[in-house]
């Protein structure tokens, strides 16, 4: 990819990620932000960056199948080598998938596999594993199923709240999304089939931040 990939990011929330993609900018630009939310708080982060940003609302459709096409055209129309999500409620249809292919990725606060969807820091702290964290993966059909690129993990302390729980996990996140961004940007790290390739400078890399990666 180019040196400046264009990179179109979806969320439903806060948009900490999206801040944090914005904060480490380098080998990718966010050149569109898209929410099915107007009121996300991440809608207001990419307006004050000056990003261009789409709204496409749920209610605004007759069924779910014209919402998310409408969707697709959006992230389609603006012209993106990466897509990235960043907190977005919305199970993707097979035709979106398959559009992206190689350059949709998703980060999930979990080790996947272990606690794939939603409430993961509660989920983790229920099954009493010793460490959590976060994945960066490729998205394909299924829920968080998609091929892994690198997790970033914490461990679990004795006194965790789901609360505190997550708060050290978005730190990972912060750090492990923007490098995967640029690494896939720079062509560091490529799919093949559902295999990854990684170059020496992102197991370098990988190793330097203590991320794992998953060749």
């Amino acid at each position: 990819m180019n040196d400046a990939a264009r990179t179109t990011v979806l969320l439903s929330g806060r948009g900490s990620n999206l801040k944090a993609l914005i904060q480490h900018q380098s080998g990718y630009k966010i050149t569109h932000v898209v929410t099915d939310k107007p009121e996300a708080p991440g809608l207001q982060l990419a307006i004050e960056a000056g990003i261009p940003t789409s709204v496409v609302p749920r209610s605004e459709f007759p069924s779910l199948s014209a919402f998310k096409a409408a969707v697709l055209k959006t992230v389609a129309a603006s012209g993106p080598d990466i897509v990235a999500l960043a907190g977005f409620l919305v199970v993707l249809q097979p035709e979106f998938i398959d559009t992206f292919h190689g350059r949709l990725i998703n980060i999930h606060p979990s080790l996947l596999p272990m606690f794939p969807g939603l409430h993961t820091h509660e989920r983790a702290l229920e099954a009493k594993v010793a460490r959590h964290g976060c994945t960066v993966h490729f998205v394909d059909a299924g829920i968080d199923t998609g091929p892994l690129i690198a997790q970033a993990a914490v461990d679990i302390e004795p006194n965790d709240s789901p609360e505190s729980l997550a708060a050290r996990v978005l730190a990972k996140e912060h750090t492990l999304y923007p490098w995967i961004v640029r690494a896939i940007a720079q062509g560091d790290i490529r799919l093949q089939g559902r295999s990854l390739s990684y170059s020496e400078r992102a197991r370098t890399e990988a190793q330097r931040m203590g991320a794992t990666i998953f060749s």
